[in-house]
């Protein structure tokens, strides 16, 4: 998909008044950035969408850059900045396109960031390792394969899923800190609400 389709796709969801995941920081965030951040940390969020995440981040006190591909749905994190009382660098750019500068990040924030194929899903874990500061950590959520039978938000294909063996692969150059696969009920707007099947990350770069 080319970024302009992309950015076609994404404003057509995000075009509403509402938020469509929601206001609130995604949990799994909340209580692994509670344990290994600090205020001060500078943090990327990738695909930060409406700025739900980001935004909670910038309120504990730390330095948030975030792109997505969606110029509406900036234009909406962008306000939910404003309303929150914090600053964050926004950027209108895929992780393509993104300039992923070494050593750069105390932490990279991925969350349901279920678009990128298997090829897309490669490249982002070694841009995210390179742009890592050394001991940087990378707090991951995402659906696995069983989230197709609940249908509760996520794509609709398989290989855009995450398991544990496929993220252990990937991760290989990080000390992992947590991964898990559990079930849980989702209240995170519209698209992303009742009972999910979900993987979390958190790793470390060595």
């Amino acid at each position: 998909m080319s970024f302009a389709d992309a950015t076609q796709f994404w404003n057509q969801r995000f075009d509403k008044p509402e938020f469509i995941f929601g206001t609130e920081p995604n949990e799994y965030l909340v209580e692994q950035a509670s344990t290994y951040l600090q205020a001060g940390n500078q943090v990327l969020c990738i695909a930060d969408g409406e700025g739900r995440n980001g935004v909670w981040l910038a309120k504990q006190g730390m330095k948030v850059t975030g792109f997505d591909v969606s110029d509406i749905a900036l234009l909406k994190a962008k306000q939910l900045a404003h309303d929150h009382q914090v600053t964050i660098q926004y950027s209108l750019c895929d992780t393509d396109s993104f300039k992923w500068v070494p050593n750069t990040y105390d932490a990279v924030i991925g969350i349901f960031i279920q678009f990128a194929d298997p090829e897309m899903r490669t490249r982002i874990f070694k841009q995210v390792h390179e742009t890592l500061k050394p001991g940087g950590i990378f707090i991951l959520q995402g659906y696995t394969p069983k989230q197709l039978d609940y249908k509760t938000g996520g794509p609709s294909l398989i290989e855009h899923l995450y398991t544990e063996d496929m993220i252990q692969e990937l991760a290989k150059k990080f000390s992992v800190l947590d991964l898990r696969s559990y079930e849980k009920e989702l209240s995170e707007g519209a698209r992303h609400s009742g009972m999910s099947a979900l993987l979390g990350l958190t790793a470390k770069k060595l």
